[in-house]
């Protein structure tokens, strides 16, 4: 069988792809998948160490982007169709599956042009303009939360959660035992968050009796890491600070609190290793869809949020004092974070998309027989 997953940018749009990927090539080795995406995006470092290949097209965002480069990308549309069109021609898939970003769009219009099944992932609380598009012919749309579905026509939607890499869905949590430290893992998205580093480096001095029983992972992004490693000598703090966690997986199993933003891929990696969260959303994503994201766990008591307009070292710091000293709460919300969280994701995912083929095929012959 062969597969092309369109789209990727970002992580958020990448590693569920990814995932769906992965578990296209667990059911049978003889899968192929290729991915549509761009040369800017993370795709075009990520993918090479996956063994999944690319192919790009020239697109690039339209909406936010001013007149002159939104006209700009707009003259590039034909071309990427028709770019797209050559792709999948040479490469003839049985299904394309659109994860979001730039290359989704195109790629999925040119498969709905050609005949081919078609499928869209939505993992936002909020969907984004493509995918509403996209949405209103795509043969299956698969959202992460059940709020999402009323956006899109009923018959065509699954609620699956969002896919998540087969490593993290494998991931082993650490057993806390008496006198190992609390580890509070912090991140802001492959680039990091300028806001949450210094958020978090000004919560030190709050934190200074607690030091001893406190420990950081922190993946700062390059450009603060410099400032963050020394304001964690300053203060004498125990911390591991890097630019980029590889190995997320592990990062999550060992630790008992994160401080992050409120991206869908976190949200689904968070909710299927049942980690409490502090969310600090984006507040200039799309639709501003991170606070949106945050709210459904928020509201069901499985992670805290701070808005960033409301971000203090001070407020952090009460939060973080609260549930190291409260076993009980933070077992609470780690229990609900885990109720919500599908490690089965990606395997519905390709469940459907095999029907999807299936029945496409079925229909096919069906029409050659009444011929």
């Amino acid at each position: 069988m062969r597969i092309v997953i369109a789209g990727g940018g970002t992580g958020g749009h990448l590693f569920p792809g990814v995932a769906i990927a992965e578990e296209f090539r667990r059911r049978d080795g003889a899968n192929e998948v290729l991915f549509i995406g761009t040369n800017r995006g993370l795709e075009a470092r990520v993918l090479p160490q996956t063994g999944f290949p690319l192919a790009a097209l020239d697109v690039e965002g339209i909406k936010g982007r001013g007149l002159v480069r939104s006209v700009a990308a707009l003259a590039k549309v034909p071309r990427s169709l028709l770019e797209s069109r050559r792709i999948l021609r040479g490469f003839a898939p049985d299904v394309v599956i659109g994860v979001g970003g730039y290359a989704s769009g195109p790629a999925v219009l040119a498969a709905r042009c050609m005949g081919l099944p078609t499928a869209i992932a939505e993992q936002n609380a909020i969907p984004g303009e493509t995918n509403r598009i996209l949405g209103k012919f795509a043969d299956r749309v698969f959202v992460s939360f059940p709020e999402t579905a009323r956006w899109f026509r009923p018959g065509r939607v699954r609620v699956t959660g969002n896919p998540i890499r087969a490593a993290i869905a494998a991931g082993r949590r650490r057993a806390r035992k008496p006198g190992d430290p609390f580890t509070i893992l912090v991140f802001g998205g492959s680039q990091g968050a300028h806001r949450i580093n210094r958020a978090v480096l000004e919560a030190l001095p709050h934190l200074e009796d607690l030091k001893d029983r406190l420990r950081f992972v922190h993946q700062t992004g390059k450009d603060d890491l410099e400032s963050v490693q020394e304001g964690y000598r300053e203060r004498s703090v125990r911390a591991e600070v890097l630019p980029f966690i590889t190995d997320m997986a592990s990062a999550y199993g060992e630790a008992d609190l994160l401080v992050c933003r409120a991206g869908a891929t976190s949200i689904a990696e968070i909710t299927a290793s049942g980690k409490a969260a502090v969310f600090i959303p984006f507040p200039h994503a799309v639709n501003d869809h991170q606070t949106k994201n945050a709210e459904l766990l928020v509201n069901r008591g499985a992670a805290e949020m701070i808005p960033e307009r409301d971000l203090s070292g001070e407020r952090l710091s009460g939060i973080i004092r609260r549930l190291a000293g409260d076993a009980a709460a933070l077992e609470a919300m780690e229990r609900r974070a885990a109720e919500l969280g599908n490690v089965r994701a990606a395997a519905e995912i390709v469940d459907e998309c095999l029907d999807l083929v299936q029945g496409t095929k079925d229909r096919a012959q069906g029409k050659r027989r009444m011929a």
